[in-house]
């Protein structure tokens, strides 16, 4: 495995899903993963990240972007309403608006800079209860809601619970993406990323299968 075999293997799903080359961008997920891997992938010229903390992101970003050029990073983790404006001074786009008061505060905070990253709203396709995401019942008038803030929602995140079909939920996500009239669909991991772009994945995350498997300490 690794940055090449992943990359490779998104260009064939996205053509053989009879879609436009590049049309699906590649979110290395670097979370937890030591520096010496990150900065090796960097080299290899890949220059989208996904992380899950702010705070973590803090401690590691700031040398890498005064090394390399063009750097985007993607927050794809719960996002607590009191680390909202670190979180958009460091993050091109947020994949985890779940809530009227993150919707909120990051409207106030965009009014204040001038500028807000990109937003997807998580949405709980599996309804399970430990994890975040709006309902689906009540992903219309969210999205409505964050409009109506003049946030700029470009699409849907979901995570589908491990134990479901994943195609199930990647395809009932992008029936709320299309009836809402957003393009943008973060879905897919390691395991199943094929899969989401078959069903319209315009950004899939991926980490182990990159940079290999996470040490947790």
């Amino acid at each position: 495995m690794g940055l090449q075999d992943i990359q490779a293997r998104i260009d064939a799903a996205t053509t053989e899903a009879g879609r436009a080359p590049g049309s699906v961008t590649l979110i290395a997920v670097s979370k937890v993963q030591p520096p010496e891997r990150v900065e090796a992938v960097l080299a290899e010229g890949h220059r989208v990240y996904g992380e899950n903390r702010v705070q973590e992101a803090q401690g590691r970003w700031p040398d890498f972007q005064a090394r390399f050029d063009g750097i985007e990073l993607h927050l794809i983790g719960p996002l607590q309403t009191n680390k909202a404006r670190q979180a958009v001074e460091m993050f091109d786009a947020i994949h985890t608006l779940d809530r009227p008061k993150l919707a909120t505060t990051l409207a106030r905070l965009a009014d204040e800079r001038g500028e807000c990253p990109d937003l997807f709203i998580q949405v709980n396709t599996g309804e399970e209860p430990q994890k975040a995401g709006v309902l689906p019942a009540e992903a219309d008038a969210f999205i409505a809601e964050a409009r109506a803030l003049s946030l700029p929602v470009k699409g849907l995140m979901c995570i589908p619970p491990v134990e479901e079909e994943p195609a199930l939920h990647f395809a009932f996500l992008a029936k709320i993406a299309a009836r809402n009239g957003l393009e943008g669909l973060s879905m897919g991991m390691s395991s199943d990323f094929e899969t989401a772009i078959r069903l319209g994945a315009t950004y899939v995350r991926v980490g182990s299968a990159i940079f290999g498997e996470r040490a947790y300490t």
